[in-house]
C-alpha cells in the first residue's frame, strides 16, 4: 500500500493535500473501529467518565459538518444542525449518544466527507488564504487553509482517545 497526500484530480495541488489528509483520517478512523459492538461503541470508560467512541464520532462529524459550510461561505441549514448537532448540551458537554450503530455514525460521518469533497473541488489554491470565524462565539479566525488541516487535525486526536476506550474496553471485559 503506498501513502500519500495526492488530492483528487478535480482538486487544485495544495487544496487536494489538505482535503486527503482529512480523507485519510477518514479511513483510519473506520480501520480504528472495525469491529465494535454496540456496548463497545456506548462505553464511556472506566466509571463512564469518558465521552464513547459515539460521542467523539458525531462529534468530529458535526464539526467537520460546521467546517464544510464555513468553507462554502455558507450559514448551517437548520435541518442539518438538527440531524448532526448539537455541538454541546447544557452541561457544556458532548451530548449523549447511545444505542446508534457504528454502521449509522459512519455513514452520516460519510455523508459529510462527500458534502467536503465537493466543496474542496470548487476551492482554489488561492482561497485558502480567505479568513473565516470560528469557536462557540465565531471569535477566532483563521484561514481556509488552517480550517482544511483543523479537520485532519481534530479527527486523530479524538482518534487516539478512541484507541485508548478500546484498550480500556478489552481490559474490563477480559
Amino acid at each position: 500500500m503506498l501513502f500519500d497526500l495526492k488530492g483528487e484530480e478535480t482538486m487544485s495541488l495544495i487544496v487536494g493535500m489538505l482535503y486527503s489528509a482529512v480523507r485519510e483520517n477518514s479511513q483510519r478512523l473506520h480501520f480504528i473501529t472495525n469491529g465494535m459492538s454496540q456496548d463497545e461503541v456506548d462505553y464511556k470508560g472506566p466509571d463512564n467518565r469518558f465521552n464513547s467512541t459515539a460521542q467523539l464520532i458525531k462529534h468530529i462529524s458535526y464539526v467537520d459538518l460546521i467546517w464544510v459550510y464555513r468553507l462554502k461561505g455558507q450559514i448551517l441549514p437548520q435541518t442539518l444542525k438538527e440531524k448532526f448537532g448539537p455541538m454541546i448540551d447544557e452541561q457544556d458537554r458532548l451530548p449523549m449518544v447511545k444505542g446508534i450503530s457504528l454502521e449509522m455514525l459512519i455513514s452520516n460521518y460519510e455523508i459529510v466527507l462527500g458534502m467536503l469533497k465537493d466543496s474542496c473541488a470548487q476551492l482554489t489554491d488561492e482561497d485558502l488564504d480567505r479568513i473565516v470565524t470560528f469557536g462557540h462565539d465565531n471569535e477566532k479566525q483563521a484561514t481556509i487553509r488552517w480550517g482544511l488541516w483543523h479537520m485532519a487535525d481534530h479527527s486523530r486526536y479524538h482518534q487516539a482517545h478512541i484507541n485508548l476506550l478500546r484498550k480500556w474496553y478489552k481490559e474490563e471485559r477480559f
